[in-house]
């Protein structure tokens, strides 16, 4: 399955404040701030003021997720799906990633589209994946975008193969 790695976050994650000051971050997150929090999990993922830790980056989204934080859901989901910080869980993958789909995130709904369009750690439904590749599609989302285009291209060659009319 095709994914955005957790690396190619660092864009939004400088625009979100995740470079503040490690001890900052730490003061909000210990007083239970889920973006104080989610911001702490990166500082130990990429090691910005402290060792790196990717349990404890884990650690800190799994706090930041279970108080509502859709990109720490979604990050944490991937760690799941990568087996980063957490032993590799697909099931746990789709749990978190459909917490952040729910909550608008574009690219978890392109990666629970990708899931159900893979039969990974769901069953297999390719109109549930055409459904959230459309949520994610309509946010501006390219990948998405350019699933739905591979699986239109797809959906038109079946149904010519089926068709003893078409014209080939």
């Amino acid at each position: 399955m095709k994914l955005i790695p957790l690396f190619l976050l660092v864009g939004m994650l400088a625009a979100s404040g995740w470079a503040d000051d490690y001890s900052a971050d730490l003061v909000k997150a210990q007083a239970g701030d889920p973006m104080g929090q989610y911001n702490l999990g990166w500082c130990y993922y990429y090691g910005k003021g402290v060792n790196q830790d990717y349990k404890e980056a884990v650690k800190w989204w799994t706090k930041s997720a279970g108080q509502g934080h859709a990109m720490a859901q979604y990050t944490l989901g991937t760690c799941y799906y990568e087996g980063k910080g957490v032993a590799e869980n697909i099931k746990e993958a789709v749990h978190w990633w459909t917490k952040s789909a729910e909550k608008g995130n574009d690219e978890a709904q392109y990666n629970i589209g990708l899931c159900y369009f893979n039969g990974e750690g769901v069953a297999k439904d390719e109109k549930k994946a055409v459904s959230w590749y459309m949520k994610s599609a309509e946010q501006g989302y390219k990948p998405a975008k350019e699933e739905l285009k591979k699986q239109n291209l797809v959906h038109r060659r079946r149904m010519q193969s089926q068709n003893p009319f078409a014209q080939t």
